[in-house]
């Protein structure tokens, strides 16, 4: 799967504007504040319907705009092309496949993966449990559509829930309704992780162990309270009057942890700078490996200026291992040697959400 082309009008700072692009690499330069970032958003949401950036649609539509739109064409080798659209206005989010409205987020998984790669991403590493939660939401929101439906209802239930203990509503025959639904969407939720980090642990041990020539063990771990769904009920009824001091549910796989470890100690604490990226870069490369395992197709990478952080050696390590994958990397400005590491594609100069094709 590949980004054939992609048209926005009135997208963040993009008045009207269309690309077409190379099935291999897209270099995307110019200076910061420019459009960039903005460029590689308008894909991931083609993949998953929601940016990587914002929780709000509405910062999608161009200031002083009333809708925006972006349309993307897919290719796939042996297939049909797929055109998908998503159009914002105030009024919400209208989605379609090859002209054909869609009635769920979820039923446009599965026509493109994408993974971004960011210094945001660096963050999963080097920062709290948060990160860590929503780069696994992500990941599994694409490969298993069934786990995008939990988590959303999930998030719908917990809600409801934080809100009746902010309310100090102790009706706990109420809270036995909300409570069954948390702990059946929850359960769900905690064994899809689970496998995932399982198969991903194998994939990103491996990588990690190349990149470092061995001399370091890359260990990922999924840590969880949860056991089965009497004992995730039984947990909120006994947490139910610090629930309500709290005036939040304090218990379920929001709370959930992601360990990452390198030679046995805990990488945010222990881990070098290096480290850290060495790990970072593991992930996204073993994310890209996972998903072509589960679908059979290769995801796009999106690499939004993060190759500047990396040094010569893990550069020419995720070029080399993403030959196969179409990139797109965005930077202000490409070393004279890291240009010739990279394979033959479209160079895009972006200057005041204005893209124009410059051929190096």
């Amino acid at each position: 799967m590949y980004f054939k082309q992609i048209e926005l009008k009135n997208f963040r700072n993009y008045k009207d504007q269309k690309v077409e692009f190379d099935p291999k690499l897209n270099l995307i330069l110019g200076d910061n504040a420019q459009g960039k970032t903005n460029l590689l958003e308008s894909l991931f949401i083609m993949g998953l319907g929601k940016s990587f950036k914002t929780n709000n649609d509405k910062e999608m539509i161009a200031f002083g705009e009333n809708i925006a739109r972006a349309k993307c064409v897919v290719g796939e080798k042996g297939e049909p092309d797929t055109e998908i659209e998503i159009a914002y206005s105030t009024e919400g989010k209208l989605i379609k496949v090859n002209g054909v409205k869609l009635l769920r987020n979820v039923d446009l998984l599965e026509n493109i993966y994408v993974v971004i790669f960011s210094p945001e991403d660096l963050k999963i590493v080097k920062d709290g449990p948060d990160l860590r939660r929503r780069f696994l939401d992500r990941e599994l929101c694409q490969i298993k559509p069934v786990y995008y439906s939990d988590l959303g209802n999930y998030k719908k239930v917990l809600k409801q829930r934080n809100t009746l203990l902010r309310d100090q509503n102790d009706d706990i025959y109420l809270f036995d309704v909300f409570d069954e639904a948390l702990s059946d969407y929850g359960v769900r939720i905690v064994e899809e992780r689970k496998k995932f980090i399982e198969r991903l642990h194998g994939i990103c041990k491996q990588i990690h162990s190349d990149i470092s020539s061995g001399k370091e063990e890359l260990e990922i771990r999924y840590e969880t309270a949860t056991e089965d769904k009497l004992q995730f009920k039984t947990k909120l009824r006994e947490s139910f009057k610090n629930d309500i001091l709290r005036g939040y549910t304090g218990f379920g796989p929001h709370k959930d942890f992601l360990s990452i470890k390198v030679n046995g100690k805990d990488i945010r604490v222990y881990g070098s700078q290096g480290q850290q990226r060495t790990a970072a870069l593991s992930l996204k490369l073993a994310e890209i490996e996972l998903i072509k395992q589960e679908t059979g197709h290769n995801a796009v990478l999106l690499l939004d200026d993060v190759l500047s952080e990396l040094d010569t050696n893990r550069q020419r390590y995720l070029i080399e291992t993403m030959k196969d994958v179409q990139i797109f990397v965005s930077a202000t400005g490409i070393e004279e040697e890291l240009q010739k590491m990279l394979p033959k594609g479209n160079v895009y100069i972006v200057d005041n959400g204005k893209v124009n094709l410059y051929n190096r």
